[in-house]
């Protein structure tokens, strides 16, 4: 995982060819020593445009996990500890969640222009309501809890009560959601690209360099061979990476200041 994020933050020194430069002169080159994983139809450097795509995937799928983070926790603990507001936001969130994610991002591209800005949007939206049903759940066992009652007993406000005393028991489930939201969205990235609602053309991502290469998938397979391993690679690491131990966040939380959870 770190591997891939030194590489696609590196990308302008590791790359041997400006990703976008046309050169139809060198278009369907196999790959050689002037270009590693050959070139696609518009003689377009692929092993650059593999690099420069994973900054744009690493982006989304980072992006995604922080927003769809921050609204889960902010929907899910409105819903796990205010009762009044938990029948609401939850009908809204099973509204969302009727739909299959893949279908509802590209209805919600299709409205708002393919542009990667709009892909985070999408995407957060999908995964949004995974994520708020989580910290629900987690906030609605907390909030039983003796220390709760004793801090709202001793006069603590709602917010306090909220982050100080519940928002850390629903970290550690968090953590493991937000990893594998952080996998999905590179997979959903990738294939709104494909389908050419994604990011646009001119920009390099794993999807749009399959879906051009997918015609001249018998004459030159290369186009789509690396960007598809790099696919899997990096889904595959952050799947590995969810299975291996995370420090404790609580003493984070534990160290904020007072003011701040008063």
């Amino acid at each position: 995982m770190l591997a891939m994020l030194v590489v696609a933050l590196a990308a302008p020194w590791l790359a041997t060819h400006d990703p976008t430069r046309l050169e139809p002169i060198e278009r369907l080159r196999a790959p050689g020593d002037a270009h590693w994983f050959g070139t696609d139809d518009f003689g377009r450097d692929v092993y650059s445009q593999v690099l420069y795509g994973a900054r744009t995937s690493l982006l989304v799928g980072g992006m995604v996990m922080v927003g769809s983070s921050l609204m889960g926790i902010i929907l899910g603990l409105g819903a796990g500890y205010y009762r009044a507001l938990d029948n609401l936001l939850m009908r809204i969130t099973d509204g969302l969640m009727a739909f299959p994610g893949i279908v509802l991002a590209i209805a919600l591209m299709a409205s708002l222009g393919p542009q990667v800005a709009n892909v985070i949007i999408a995407l957060t939206i999908v995964y949004m309501p995974r994520m708020a049903r989580l910290i629900r759940s987690a906030a609605l066992v907390a909030r039983e809890m003796s220390y709760v009652e004793a801090a709202r007993a001793s006069g603590a406000s709602d917010r306090r009560i909220a982050l100080k005393h519940i928002l850390p028991n629903c970290i550690p489930p968090l953590i493991v959601q937000g990893t594998f939201i952080f996998a999905y969205a590179v997979l959903a990235e990738a294939t709104l690209s494909f389908l050419g609602v994604g990011a646009p053309p001119y920009i390099p991502s794993w999807g749009n360099v399959i879906s051009g290469g997918r015609l001249f998938i018998r004459e030159a397979p290369w186009i789509t061979l690396f960007p598809g391993i790099a696919i899997v690679v990096t889904f595959l690491c952050i799947i590995i990476y969810t299975e291996t131990p995370h420090n404790d966040p609580l003493p984070l939380l534990n160290d904020l200041p007072i003011a701040l959870l008063a």
